[in-house]
């Protein structure tokens, strides 16, 4: 659906890599090896995003590190935007808002890097009963043709989850106390 409002697949894979979890972050050499895309077609999506105040810079050493500018006033639609074209926001209303007894749900893998990926990864704080969420898991996959793959922890346990070593830092997709779409861990 995104490639035929947006017809450059490098500005596609920018949006999502930096809108879909705003804590990412890139610089040219690593994005042209992660896409597959040459350097000149990622600098100038890069600088058309930067221009228009959707992306900000910072130096790093020799390299040019880039981010998704949460203060511009087009962050939060293009970030639902994302969400929809991944089909999250369809597994937020089929799986975890259904739920009950879950207290946050958090996006980890390939999509909290910012990649596009066959396989959602989520990581759940809570106690939900664990044969309805497979109930529900099995529903949303064949909603947005993709596998989910979860992880369950108790309430209890939370306080365990080893929050630092864990690359990339999951993104808080949805929070019992409705703080859905910050990245915060614990």
């Amino acid at each position: 659906m995104l490639s035929t409002l947006i017809s450059s697949k490098t500005r596609v894979k920018l949006l999502l890599k930096f809108f879909l979890n705003s804590d990412t972050t890139g610089y040219l050499r690593g994005l042209e090896s992660e896409f597959g895309d040459s350097t000149n077609a990622i600098r100038q999506e890069l600088n058309r995003f930067e221009e228009a105040g959707l992306l900000q810079s910072y130096a790093e050493g020799n390299k040019k590190f880039f981010q998704a500018n949460t203060s511009h006033p087009l962050f939060r639609e293009i970030h639902s935007i994302m969400l929809k074209h991944l089909g999250l926001d369809q597994l937020i209303a089929t799986v975890v808002e259904r739920l009950g007894n879950l207290d946050k749900a958090y996006l980890t893998g390939d999509f909290a890097k910012g990649k596009d990926s066959p396989i959602i990864d989520l990581l759940l704080i809570g106690n939900p009963d664990r044969q309805y969420l497979q109930n529900l898991v099995e529903k949303a996959e064949k909603l947005i043709h993709r596998k989910i793959s979860f992880v369950v922890y108790h309430t209890d346990e939370a306080a365990q989850i080893p929050w630092s070593q864990m690359d990339p830092k999951p993104f808080l997709l949805w929070s019992n106390s409705q703080e859905t779409n910050k990245n915060s861990n614990g």
